[in-house]
């Protein structure tokens, strides 16, 4: 498989898992928003700024008002990261490797692409965000589930997976960090009602309240969802999962790669740092802090990665 191949792959899932967590970071927006009116536009600032897109947003809008950032997160061509922007940009990279993809899988991303097309035509408001929001968590999960019921387990299995953890082990520590760090309003609201329905909230928009609440039959508490989420390896969105089958699938791969694999031996580096850590411990470093460089280091493997495979052949 030629290097362009091998990239078309990474990036075609890493934007399809863009577009839903995208659509889940402006659920977790909406949601909380609904919590405290007197801070939403600092809430829906915070949702610009973990999508890293602020400077882009600040270049068009003055103010964080939440029909505007809706908008842009959705359905703006001038943001490369909008919902509308990766799926074009998933499609583009699926017709580049469609003779490595099955017939399901294209079919499936095509046909995101045209749900996407009508559903964006206009732009969302409050009252019909929700049905926008679902239909793209349903059309993502279309792909997903084609790319596992037809596809072969081989390199080219590898390469859509890797960018899928890649991109959702960020997205995770991104969501995260928007709770924890900005979110909360402020220090006095640590342990109060409020503080732990925005909690609650983080675990409903991963889709992860139920499993959690069959696992933790007590009270929630922030350091057992956090638990949950970074350290918990049955949780398919957790940190711990994500780096799991990310040295996985990169181990699979090292076994055809002569000279050893860079990217292989820093996912395992970083999933050293995860792997049976005490949730004690990341709250005395500090959440934000931990959050902040597992970001960075999932910046860094996804660029080792492209620069290990460039010439994947």
């Amino acid at each position: 498989m030629l290097g362009r191949t091998a990239g078309g792959l990474f990036w075609m899932f890493r934007y399809l898992e863009r577009s839903e967590n995208t659509a889940r970071l402006l659920d977790t927006g909406f949601r909380i928003a609904l919590t405290g009116s007197e801070t939403a536009e600092s809430e829906w600032e915070s949702i610009v700024t973990t999508a890293g897109v602020r400077e882009l947003y600040l270049q068009k809008y003055d103010t964080f008002e939440q029909g505007h950032v809706i908008n842009f997160l959705l359905r703006d061509k001038d943001n490369p990261s909008s919902v509308m922007s990766v799926i074009e940009a998933a499609r583009s990279n699926a017709r580049m490797v469609r003779t490595a993809l099955s017939s399901d899988v294209w079919e499936a991303t095509n046909e995101s692409w045209m749900a996407m097309k009508t559903a964006l035509a206009r732009p969302v408001t409050v009252k019909n965000l929700g049905d926008v929001l679902t239909s793209i968590r349903q059309h993502s999960s279309l792909v997903r589930g084609a790319l596992h019921g037809t596809m072969l387990r081989n390199e080219i299995f590898d390469f859509a997976r890797i960018g899928t953890f890649v991109e959702r082990a960020d997205n995770t520590a991104r969501i995260l960090d928007v709770k924890y760090y900005v979110l909360l309003p402020s220090a006095a609201f640590v342990g109060s009602s409020m503080d732990n329905a925005q909690w609650e909230t983080i675990l409903r928009s991963v889709s992860a309240f139920r499993s959690f609440r069959w696992l933790n039959e007590a009270e929630t508490t922030p350091m057992a969802i956090a638990q949950f989420l970074i350290l918990d390896k049955r949780m398919p969105r957790s940190l711990a999962f994500c780096y799991s089958k990310l040295t996985g699938n990169l181990g699979y791969l090292a076994q055809k790669h002569v000279g050893g694999l860079p990217s292989l031996d820093l996912a395992q580096e970083i999933y050293a740092k995860i792997d049976n850590r005490q949730i004690e411990t990341v709250f005395e470093e500090g959440l934000h802090e931990f959050l902040e460089n597992r970001i960075s280091d999932t910046a860094r493997l996804a660029s080792q990665i492209q620069e290990d495979f460039r010439f994947y052949g």
